[in-house]
């Protein structure tokens, strides 16, 4: 999905907890993928009925299920009655201009943020919003988009059983969940760098005839960028100073983790606005510049031009006794005084330095 403004005339008039959809419309299918994993053990397959995952809900195993588009209420509906989910986080998780956020909700832990990629064709961030479910045992993910996702290292990981992550809880796997996501965002604001270095490269080498429209584009871009980061570092916090006993005192070191980076990436961005900033006054300021020394130019060649004027409208008038007209080098001398005061005119002004 891109940057786009959004409509939030959807859910007017409806009561708290109605479940509406508010994103693009998509007539795909659901995936649902569930992965069961333990140190020992690993489990993964499609599930074609949401009522099918309700066995793992309570298996001392993690269980991780992937919920890849949300288009479809009724799945969301029906996960929410198998987990015990509450309608108004159903209506968050539905909601994709839901501001990134983290609640505590005892038996479950619930967050929200935006996964971001950079289209290179159009040059432009694109955006789906994920949400996790955190049980005792289980995680729920729920991603706005079906055309896969940063999650794919995190499978093969589990799969291979590489490290440690099959050795820990629940809550180790929705940190590196969101730590794919918060690692991906490095890669969109690489790629946004680059793209600010040839806007400054080709306003300093004065090439820059469409850059104002590009300064404004990433400026919209880093505008949308500050939104998704700013309350994601607020959710991080917020699971920092919490005491939830659903994430184990040794996993808040890696949310620690998690929160530099959300502040380096926040710190990058304001530095980029500042930037771009500067770089749209330059550009203006250069454009300012050329018309200046145009308009120099001109008033430098209408000044010439004026004696000169002055001169061919007297001789030009039509009076009967201009004892001038009948000189025989009248003419040659009328075009030597007129040159003679344009190299004039032309050495004071190159001596004042006007051009």
């Amino acid at each position: 999905m891109s940057l786009k403004r959004k409509k939030y005339t959807r859910k007017t008039g409806l009561p708290p907890g109605s479940l509406i959809y508010t994103g693009e419309r998509k007539s795909e299918k659901v995936i649902i993928e569930l992965i069961d994993y333990s140190e020992s053990s690993y489990e993964v397959k499609s599930i074609e009925n949401i009522e099918d995952c309700a066995v793992y809900k309570d298996k001392p195993s993690v269980t991780w299920i992937n919920i890849e588009g949300i288009h479809d209420t009724s799945i969301i509906e029906k996960t929410g009655k198998i987990f015990g989910i509450h309608p108004l986080l159903l209506e968050d998780i539905l909601n994709t201009n839901q501001r990134p956020k983290a609640e505590d909700f005892e038996d479950y832990l619930f967050f929200t943020l935006k996964m971001l990629h950079f289209d290179e064709a159009k040059k432009e961030i694109g955006f789906e919003q994920v949400s996790f479910i955190l049980g005792q045992n289980y995680i729920i993910s729920f991603q706005e988009g079906i055309a896969g996702d940063l999650f794919d290292s995190i499978r093969e990981r589990l799969k291979n059983n590489k490290g440690t992550t099959r050795k820990k809880g629940a809550d180790y796997l929705v940190y590196l969940l969101i730590d794919a996501v918060v690692d991906n965002y490095y890669q969109t604001i690489e790629r946004l760098d680059a793209t600010i270095e040839q806007i400054e490269e080709a306003v300093m080498t004065d090439k820059a005839d469409h850059c104002v429209a590009s300064i404004q584009k990433i400026k919209k871009d880093l505008i949308y960028l500050r939104k998704s980061i700013y309350p994601l570092r607020e959710a991080i916090s917020y699971i920092l100073k919490g005491e939830s006993k659903l994430i184990d005192h040794n996993t808040l070191k890696y949310f620690r983790d998690v929160y530099d980076h959300t502040i380096y990436i926040f710190e990058n961005i304001e530095t980029y606005r500042d930037i771009l900033t500067g770089l749209l006054d330059v550009h203006l300021s250069s454009l300012s510049n050329r018309m200046n020394v145009v308009m120099k130019m001109l008033t430098i060649i209408s000044t010439i031009f004026i004696p000169l004027t002055f001169i061919v409208g007297v001789y030009g008038m039509n009076f009967k006794f201009m004892p001038e007209l009948d000189w025989p080098y009248s003419y040659p001398i009328i075009w030597g005084v007129m040159i003679l005061i344009s190299i004039i005119m032309v050495i004071y002004f190159r001596r004042k330095k006007w051009f």
